[in-house]
């Protein structure tokens, strides 16, 4: 009887040790990857920093364009979507600026009113002769110079974006590009239709 005690207490013992180390195995097995997901979750190529790069200074005249309609647009349609442009972009700003920082990068500098023309190949960038009638015009020309000129920036940055996705490693980088091409093709659509082009 006490043999048969003891070597079922045995077998018990040799049972709850090797469940434990099943476990402590398998903790380390699960800990491995998900510190190699980390790492490549946060890895980034050049093809993430020369978007982030580009995008600022793109975001940034969108903005500084988008701030003209208060004072000078007839339409509302055009001051909502004016509104809508602000509160988007600034927030990527912020954010491209924190992963370049981050990535110990050069952050673009722009200041109010800056000529962004010098961003020679970026894609939808509005001279300073652009930019300067812009500022000029009021009430339906305004929204009509607006609008045009803003479905050529819109397109420019849905580009970029389109290059991220397809060449980015950078997970945050290539997911803020896909609500890029969404968001701005969105736009593009009901500009042209302000514009009556569709």
């Amino acid at each position: 009887m006490r043999t048969t005690r003891f070597a079922a207490l045995t077998v018990s013992a040799v049972f709850a040790l090797a469940a434990c180390g099943g476990g402590d195995d398998s903790g380390s097995a699960a800990s491995s990857p998900s510190v190699s997901a980390e790492t490549s979750a946060d890895a980034h190529n050049a093809q993430d920093v020369s978007f982030a790069q580009g995008m600022i200074p793109h975001h940034q005249q969108a903005i500084e364009m988008a701030e003209l309609a208060d004072g000078r647009a007839a339409s509302t349609q055009v001051k909502d979507l004016a509104a809508r442009v602000e509160k988007a972009q600034g927030p990527e700003i912020t954010t491209m600026t924190g992963w370049l920082k981050a990535w110990d990068e050069k952050v673009p500098e722009s200041m109010p009113g800056m000529d962004h023309s010098g961003m020679d190949g970026m894609d939808g960038m509005m001279d300073s002769a652009d930019m300067g009638k812009l500022k000029k015009a009021s009430g339906k020309d305004f929204d009509s110079m607006f609008l045009t000129m803003m479905v050529e920036h819109h397109e420019g940055a849905v580009e970029m974006a389109t290059t991220e996705k397809a060449k980015g490693e950078y997970k945050a980088a290539t997911a803020m590009a896909g609500d890029i091409v969404t968001a701005q093709n969105a736009e593009i659509s009901e500009m042209k239709k302000l514009l009556g082009e569709n």
